[in-house]
């Protein structure tokens, strides 16, 4: 098992990975750099082997599949995680790696936000899509992280053991993030610089079908681990529509002791036991991931135990 292994997810990075990678051996000099190309056309492979870096493949495309793969192979008490693309310095790495090995940390965020960000993204949608995607989160879920989207990570070995990735895509830091708050789990923060790509080097990022994925992914969530807020809020939605079509109804059987609009009629009792299926839904799933809540608990107790004495 390594002491620090650094992961690092690459796509068409050869005019930046040479260098994040001798970055990462100068900051980390006892730890193991795995860079992971996930189908390269360029000499990102070379440049990084030669840089010295240990070269693994996933061949399933995006970066969700190349997390699971890292996160399955790689054996380490402290993993950091870092984009090939040069936008993170990596003399932030000891200090997101301390809090893991030495305050036991299970997830260290480095904070782009409360930083250099804003002024260094070019990208002004990418902006706002971080500010809507920390908010949405920060509210649903009713914590206060402050930078959700940021590649620039530190895991325990609980955490990455434990974690499962679902997502494919760049979805898989909003995933990542939604699965350490409802699990309870020790998450620091790390105020990193960032600075945009090189000239030269490309985002694979598309703003608004990735930003797109990554929103229906905060729902997607939101359902599975609160379902009865979720589903609470539905079966009051419904029943809010249900009472605004009965009013009138209503209204005309108060003064004249007919109902003329039996078709309404129908719909509101219809979606008024919609409403009622859903929050029993909410009811019976929310109890579902109590018990699922209690399964990970003695799961991540198991894995834990796997970690040699410090």
């Amino acid at each position: 098992m390594d002491k620090i292994a650094v992961l690092i997810p690459c796509y068409n990075e050869e005019k930046t990975i040479a260098k994040v990678v001798g970055d990462a051996r100068e900051a980390l000099p006892e730890a193991v750099v795995y860079v992971y190309d996930n189908n390269s056309t360029d000499r990102t492979v070379e440049k990084a082997r030669e840089a010295g870096a240990v070269i693994r493949y996933e061949h399933m495309q995006g970066k969700g599949n190349v997390i699971r793969r890292m996160f399955r192979e790689i054996e380490a008490e402290c993993y950091i995680m870092v984009d090939g693309d040069d936008t993170y310095p990596m003399e932030y790495a000891k200090e997101m790696a301390d809090k893991v090995l030495l305050n036991s940390a299970d997830m260290v965020v480095g904070d782009r936000l409360s930083s250099t960000y804003f002024t260094e993204n070019k990208r002004p949608f990418h902006n706002f899509g971080n500010s809507i995607v920390r908010g949405s989160i920060n509210r649903l879920f009713h914590c206060n992280i402050k930078d959700i989207m940021t590649g620039y990570r530190a895991f325990s070995y609980g955490f990455v053991k434990t974690f499962p990735v679902l997502s494919t895509g760049f979805e898989i830091e909003t995933e990542m993030t939604i699965h350490a708050v409802y699990n309870n789990m020790q998450i620091e923060n790390v105020i990193v610089d960032y600075r945009d790509r090189p000239e030269g080097s490309e985002s694979k990022l598309n703003t608004f079908s990735d930003g797109f994925k990554v929103l229906l992914t905060i729902m997607k969530l939101y359902r599975d681990y609160k379902p009865f807020e979720f589903f609470g809020l539905c079966s009051i939605i419904l029943t809010l529509i249900a009472v605004v079509l009965f009013i009138p109804i209503f209204i005309d059987y108060i003064e004249t002791g007919m109902v003329e609009r039996f078709p309404t009629l129908f719909v509101c009792g219809f979606i008024g036991l919609a409403a009622l299926q859903s929050f029993f839904a909410g009811l019976i799933l929310s109890n579902m991931t109590l018990k699922n809540r209690r399964d990970f608990e003695y799961r991540l107790t198991l894995v834990t135990r796997r970690l040699p004495d410090r």
